[in-house]
């Protein structure tokens, strides 16, 4: 369990620092140096990177390769590493919808008005697109729900969050472990992430 909430909170950590390197001149500027932020504000932005590079990477995969997934025949003979296990990219945009309903609705205890099981059968491209999109729209306005008041009070949590802050700051992170994963698909098959493009 300490493992866990080590992992999390380095992965939490490179993100607030990645977020920060990646932040407009105008949106730092206008931040005033020791006021307090709102909790729902400051971990909006982080969802808002998220969403951007996410969003930006499952629209750039063509079509016809979100059946792709990494096997052993694409890496040298000599590999023992077994890929039968290994999500497609189109699995792994669904998982991500998912998760954004799973991590969300616990913050908020807002119920989704999709099924979310079905996502996961989801095998094309614009379908899970809009399903991806969907779920960031739902996490933004659970994201709106956290208050100064509430946001470190412990809840049932989930992934061994307790409050809805780290469950909220886990949802991103687990979305860039994520993303990590889908970055790798593009590349092996010649694309560059649009987010490395910029």
């Amino acid at each position: 369990m300490q493992v866990r909430m080590i992992v999390a909170g380095i992965v939490l950590g490179t993100c607030c620092l990645r977020a920060t390197a990646q932040m407009p001149m105008g949106s730092a500027a206008k931040s005033v140096i020791g006021a307090k932020a709102e909790p729902s504000k400051a971990l909006d932005d982080m969802l808002n990177l998220l969403e951007d590079e996410l969003m930006g990477a499952v629209k750039a995969m063509p079509a016809e390769k979100y059946s792709f997934a990494p096997s052993a025949a694409i890496f040298a003979p000599s590999q023992t590493v077994k890929f039968d296990t290994v999500r497609t990219f189109a699995q792994q945009a669904t998982h991500l919808a998912q998760a954004n309903y799973y991590f969300y609705s616990t913050v908020s205890g807002m119920k989704p008005e999709v099924d979310v099981k079905a996502i996961g059968e989801m095998t094309k491209k614009d379908d899970i697109v809009a399903a991806l999109a969907a779920s960031f729209v739902f996490a933004h306005k659970a994201l709106a729900t956290i208050t100064p008041e509430n946001a470190f009070v412990t809840i049932k949590g989930a992934d061994g969050m307790q409050t809805r802050a780290t469950v909220a700051a886990f949802g991103v992170a687990h979305g860039y472990d994520h993303y990590g994963q889908i970055v790798e698909y593009l590349r092996m098959n010649g694309i560059v992430p649009p987010a490395s493009a910029k």
